[in-house]
């Protein structure tokens, strides 16, 4: 099959198509025929090496963590899901090729695109799981830096249905993005503290950092504290004593799928830009590089 893989660390140029053998599945695991995998900022940085530590990758490795497609094959005890069913979740093996093997999927709804429904496992899950851990709830006011790509679409829109305000940072392009999500945007940099103090007088309750570019002080500042601050992207979370989530929550099938019915429905608007699979090093250079508005896919024939 073809796939995109990597056999040493580096920048995008690392990446390169090759004929790999289809993986087949084993005990729990489907095997799906990927029409659309997700791009995401960890991929970048596992193939980079700088996630060693936390996820160790044995080499030759295919990138990618979410995939949607259909299943062609059943491991061992499946009975949930059927031979031929559209579906959507994370990849156990590297979405960037044409089979993945799965342990946890969703169904796909009829209404969903394929480049839209590779955009949700992760996204989806680390905006709830973030949000949870914050507590956020009605009435009060989060402040999130660098929300205008996948996760923070959908944070937005998630807070705002608990009856939150968001406050949400990006760059000057992205301003009108934002507010079409139902935050309060503004642009991040210098003198942050001073423009969200004046949008929210009586302050934030709560601050999801998904950019990791140095907003952990203002954080503090803007608390008073570093209770309630989440960071998904700055590794200096814990000598600041501000916690890191980068996952420990078991994949929920059933919360995927009800986000998935949403976005089907249009009750959560997702913004997905597609690249052929043979682009995939584009994709990820481009991811690499931040500013992204919503999500990249790599999408197969």
């Amino acid at each position: 099959m073809r796939a995109i893989l990597f056999d040493r660390f580096g920048g995008p140029e690392v990446l390169r198509e090759a004929d790999v053998e289809i993986p087949s599945p084993g005990p729990g695991q489907v095997r799906v025929r990927v029409r659309a995998a997700g791009v995401n900022g960890l991929d970048g940085k596992i193939r980079s090496g700088a996630m060693e530590a936390l996820f160790p990758t044995p080499l030759p490795a295919v990138p990618g963590r979410e995939v949607a497609g259909v299943v062609d094959a059943l491991g061992e005890g499946v009975t949930d899901v059927r031979v031929g069913d559209e579906v959507l979740g994370w990849s156990d093996t590297g979405s960037y090729a044409e089979y993945a093997l799965a342990t946890t999927v969703a169904p796909k709804p009829a209404g969903l695109d394929w480049p839209d429904a590779a955009a949700l496992p992760v996204a989806s899950e680390t905006a709830e799981r973030v949000l949870d851990l914050l507590g956020v709830s009605a009435g009060e006011t989060v402040l999130m830096h660098g929300a205008a790509g996948g996760v923070g679409t959908l944070a937005i829109q998630l807070a705002t249905a608990r009856g939150a305000r968001v406050v949400a940072t990006a760059g000057p392009a992205n301003q009108d993005y934002l507010t079409s999500l139902g935050a309060t945007a503004t642009v991040y940099g210098e003198g942050l503290v001073e423009r969200v103090r004046a949008l929210a007088p009586d302050g934030v309750d709560a601050v999801f950092d998904l950019a990791g570019k140095g907003a952990l002080e203002d954080s503090i500042a803007l608390r008073g504290g570093a209770d309630r601050i989440v960071t998904i992207a700055d590794f200096r979370a814990r000598e600041l004593g501000i916690t890191f989530s980068n996952g420990g929550r078991e994949h929920s099938a059933a919360r995927l799928a009800a986000v998935a019915r949403d976005v089907a429905a249009g009750r959560l608007v997702t913004t997905v830009t597609v690249h052929p699979l043979d682009r995939a090093a584009t994709a990820q250079r481009i991811s690499d590089a931040g500013h992204v508005r919503g999500k990249l896919v790599v999408t197969l024939d």
